[in-house]
């Protein structure tokens, strides 16, 4: 009985809370957006759709199309501030569009804008949800009318004896069903009516609000693989920042304690006159030794810091250090990311070690260039004698698994008395970090 009691009191007092009232003007306004968004769309796109597929009409309906998708995307985010600034829930946005270079590249990426194509889906899916809310917004404007029946009728129905008049009719949302009010006491009813109509416009409201909060997270906020691949960017900028730190630490820290205490020694070697000590002194200089070379090696390893310079630096010094003449050619205009620019270099680092270790060249060639869009693009080449295969366990099938984890890509040609050519194309960003 007490929870009987409670139930009917949470839906008497609904009508009383502001949330209910935010939630009406929420579907007010929605139910609004809603319609116009879901015909200028459809009224857009269709004939966007029929026009492009026609020979002549295919660049027109391609821009249409682009049109739609940014319109989509606008209208998306119109419906996200409704959602925060009337009910307060906030849904994050996608990543901000960013364009391809060139006019094909721009179209291209607007053409496959999977966050705006989730836009048109839900502006067109939002009909009927703002139908609903249409509804119980009507609901509770016709309840509320009904209530002041009792009112109405003195201020308006007060003539003399013998007039005739119409009935006044208690409004109700549902076609059709209507109430004629002939009497003072029948407007009772008609306050009862109103009261089931906006008790009844109120919690539809609520329910209609909550499925449309799902709908707009689901297609108005980041999707599932765009959120995975802000992760994965913001992991792999997070340990390439990481890895720098801790290159930097033991440059800077661990590599000058050493080399401190390696003069330390050094000058303790030439105050000693026992030999002995000087013995286990001289063998504490070679390890010291031996331990900052170590140091210094894995520190290279980790960040080389001539990669602070750019790339093409970087690579001008691994080919320095190479046994085989080697010829770095760069075109790259623009730097990509820290990470991709790590990434970048461990790849060239490694095919160079391969080219070096095992194809008996007389001349290696490593070319990086910018020239296509938003791709760094890494190719090291020998004149060897060639048979390199990635099934075969030479370490490239890690190399290209290692690069396919930023969308990257390696093709490798190599036939039998060579020369062997492998190409790595990474993105000059990571896809997910503000794309």
């Amino acid at each position: 009985m007490d929870g009987i009691r409670r139930v009917a009191g949470e839906v008497v007092r609904a009508p009383f809370t502001r949330r209910a009232w935010r939630e009406l003007l929420y579907c007010a306004a929605g139910a609004i957006a809603g319609v116009a968004g879901f015909f200028l769309v459809l009224f857009t796109l269709a004939p966007a759709l029929l026009i492009s597929a026609s020979v002549l009409g295919t660049v027109v309906g391609l821009l249409m199309i682009v049109f739609v998708l940014i319109m989509a995307r606008r209208l998306g985010a119109l419906h996200r501030i409704l959602l925060r600034r009337v009910i307060g829930y906030r849904i994050t946005a996608p990543a901000p569009f960013q364009r391809g270079e060139g006019v094909l590249g721009r179209l291209d990426r607007r053409l496959r804008d999977r966050d705006g194509w989730r836009a048109v889906g839900y502006a067109e899916l939002k009909l009927p949800v703002a139908i609903l809310q249409g509804w119980a917004v009507v609901s509770v404007g016709m309840g509320l009318v009904d209530m002041t029946y009792p009112l109405v009728w003195p201020l308006f129905r007060n003539h003399p004896a013998g007039t005739r008049l119409g009935p006044l009719i208690a409004v109700t949302p549902v076609p059709d069903v209507q109430v004629a009010i002939d009497t003072l006491p029948g407007t009772l009813l008609a306050v009862v009516i109103g009261v089931a109509c906006v008790i009844g416009g109120v919690w539809l409201a609520r329910a209609i609000v909550i499925a449309d909060r799902r709908l707009a997270r689901a297609l108005l906020g980041p999707s599932r693989v765009s959120e995975l691949e802000r992760t994965r960017a913001i992991a792999v900028e997070d340990a390439a920042a990481a890895l720098r730190r801790v290159e930097r630490d033991l440059h800077d820290g661990a590599q000058v304690r050493l080399a401190a205490v390696a003069m330390n020694v050094g000058m303790a070697q030439d105050k000693t006159g026992d030999a002995a000590v000087r013995e286990l002194l001289d063998a504490a200089q070679a390890g010291l030794s031996e331990a900052l070379a170590d140091l210094r090696r894995i520190a290279r390893g980790i960040h080389p810091p001539v990669l602070d310079n750019g790339l093409a630096d970087a690579l001008e010094s691994l080919a320095a250090s190479s046994p085989i003449p080697a010829t770095v050619r760069a075109d790259a205009a623009r730097r990509p990311s820290p990470a991709i620019e790590t990434i970048g270099y461990f790849c060239a680092a490694e095919l160079l070690a391969n080219a070096i270790k095992h194809s008996s060249a007389n001349r290696i060639e490593v070319d990086i260039d910018t020239r296509k869009p938003d791709v760094l693009r890494l190719r090291v080449g020998d004149d060897g004698r060639g048979g390199a295969d990635p099934s075969g366990g030479t370490g490239l099938a890690g190399l290209a698994q290692r690069v396919s984890t930023v969308d990257g890509s390696m093709t490798v040609s190599s036939p039998p008395g060579g020369p062997t050519s492998v190409t790595v194309e990474l993105p000059m960003q990571m896809t997910g970090r503000g794309t």
